[in-house]
């Protein structure tokens, strides 16, 4: 599936993965070594996230339910935590660097596309 910013009109992942159980949730990007450019991971019900035992930085886009951004937190360094996202109901991974090259910010909508 595909993930766009529909306020900027860019694509912000065109190979974006769901985690909607509590395993693919729970275990998020910790078996992915690389996360590549166009790629991202949509962790459903995660308005927090932790860094723990990652390899690389990512950038974490929170969304609230109705697909708006709540915050933005770039380059994410392993280890980290962001604890509460204010008003954020899921959690999109992605490559560090992507919510800026797709000019993604607070406020922004972001929708879910089906790119079969």
């Amino acid at each position: 599936m595909g993930i766009e910013n529909v306020t900027r009109g860019t694509l912000v992942a065109d190979r974006a993965r769901v985690a909607t159980s509590m395993v693919d949730r729970t275990v998020g990007l910790l078996r992915t070594p690389v996360l590549h450019p166009g790629e991202g991971l949509l962790i459903e019900r995660s308005p927090s996230i932790h860094m723990f035992f990652m390899r690389y930085p990512i950038d974490a886009v929170f969304l609230r339910a109705d697909g708006r951004v709540a915050k933005v937190v770039s380059k994410l360094k392993p280890w980290r935590v962001v604890w509460w996202a204010r008003g954020a109901r899921d959690c999109l991974e992605l490559p560090a660097g992507t919510a800026a090259s797709s000019a993604t910010q607070v406020g922004d909508e972001v929708r879910v596309v089906d790119r079969s």
